[in-house]
């Protein structure tokens, strides 16, 4: 069964914006593309509490030029480095609660606010700007044994690997799969117009120097080849944990774990999930092995991987539940439907 579209993995749109955009387009096509470009890539700053001020300030402060701005990062202790990225409209103190499980288990933790984010410099901020200050920071004070990362953190992580990153292992907390994906979301939110979504996504391309129909998993997904566990609540509003079976899917050595009833945030909070991903750090199995010998002794192998079945999909019995969300979440008409193929040239 598809699931349903999320909310913007973004940010919600005031609906002045929503107003002012939808007016612009009727006069000009390029000065509406120009406001929403602007829009859709502003980062809306996370408020941070007393407990968060009082770990950053108990961790050594580093902070460096990237881009002609400043972006700054924390470390504690000593030892292989463990590093934490947050997501859109987050910040390094997001991660805090995975500081004291990583430092207990050796590891010498860093996080870091993205351009425009926390501490950081900047109003506009990007994942190619995301992917670059990751690598930037890991050229600073890695190298990086080990990556934990937040919503659209997992997609920057991604893109940063491609890119030549060298990490041992990873998690990926709530990772989003498709970028173009945002664009359309967010013309369909704003009530836009397809040329106008179209010129926006053009201006941003050329500023970039990337496409987004690039920016997926499963262009991504084959180049992180490091052991990856994916963690990703059933009742995620924000990114659907479709996507993070998609992603799980889409690298060569990667398992997936859903959790229930803990959302797009508090499951960073939640002490159950960092206990499985610091045990998977320090290295815990990719896979369930007595699952997999068990799908095989009873013959049942999927058609789409090559592996044995252990979950079979409802809609195509011939392949597991994986290689059917990732059938899904690729053919465009099946994701989006008639109402995501509107935005489409």
């Amino acid at each position: 069964m598809r699931p349903k579209n999320s909310t913007n993995v973004r940010f919600p749109i005031p609906r002045f914006y929503r107003f002012l955009i939808s007016g612009m387009a009727r006069i000009s096509t390029d000065l509406a593309a120009a406001l929403a470009e602007r829009l859709f890539f502003s980062v809306p700053r996370r408020p941070e509490s007393e407990g968060e001020a009082r770990m950053l300030a108990s961790a050594r402060r580093c902070q460096f030029e990237y881009g002609g701005r400043r972006v700054v990062a924390w470390r504690w202790g000593d030892g292989p480095t463990a590093l934490l990225v947050h997501g859109w409209g987050g910040s390094a103190a997001q991660m805090l609660p995975f500081v004291e499980p990583l430092r207990g288990a050796g590891y010498s933790v860093v996080a870091f606010d993205a351009p425009a984010h926390g501490h950081s410099e900047g109003r506009t901020s990007s994942l190619p700007e995301f992917a670059a200050s990751l690598n930037a920071v890991a050229g600073r004070l890695g190298p990086v044994e080990v990556l934990v990362t937040h919503s659209m953190g997992g997609a920057a992580a991604s893109l940063a690997i491609a890119q030549g990153l060298a990490v041992g292992r990873a998690v990926y907390v709530a990772p989003p799969a498709d970028a173009l994906e945002w664009v359309y979301r967010f013309g369909r939110m704003l009530r836009l117009p397809r040329k106008v979504v179209e010129a926006m996504r053009r201006r941003a391309e050329r500023r970039l120097n990337v496409r987004f129909d690039r920016l997926n998993t499963r262009i991504l997904g084959p180049a992180v080849r490091m052991p990856l566990l994916v963690i990703h609540d059933r009742a995620d509003a924000e990114v659907l944990w479709y996507d993070g079976a998609a992603v799980a899917h889409s690298v060569p050595n990667g398992r997936l774990t859903m959790t229930e009833g803990l959302g797009h945030r508090r499951i960073l909070r939640d002490p159950g999930v960092v206990a499985e991903a610091v045990k998977f750090l320090v290295g815990g199995e990719g896979r369930d092995k007595s699952e997999e010998r068990a799908a095989a002794e009873a013959g049942a192998i999927c058609a789409g991987c090559g592996d044995p079945i252990s979950e079979y999909s409802d809609s195509s019995p011939e392949i597991c539940e994986m290689c059917a969300l990732e059938r899904e979440l690729f053919d465009r008409k099946l994701r989006f439907g008639p109402v995501g193929q509107a935005y489409r040239a």
